[in-house]
């Protein structure tokens, strides 16, 4: 991940987004939970590995944003 991009998405993340929540939904604890559940997510190495453990094969990732967004792939074997 690029550590720069990565400390500016935590300032916005954590100081952002709980406040759009409370000024547009009226609700900032649901939106400081999306932000602190988003930090406990798996590794992109992880979530590849539990796809392959799901029994896909072919299993990648790519990292988008600096390694904030992660598109994974993977195909079901045809039996």
């Amino acid at each position: 991940t690029n550590a720069p991009l990565a400390q500016i998405y935590d300032a916005y993340s954590f100081n952002v987004i709980p406040k759009l929540g409370e000024v547009v939904a009226n609700d900032r604890e649901s939106y400081q939970y999306l932000v602190e559940s988003i930090r406990k997510f798996c590794t992109q190495d992880e979530l590849a590995s539990r796809i392959e453990s799901a029994g896909f094969e072919g299993v990648k990732y790519t990292n988008m944003t600096g390694g904030i967004v992660a598109v994974h792939e993977g195909w079901v074997p045809i039996t």
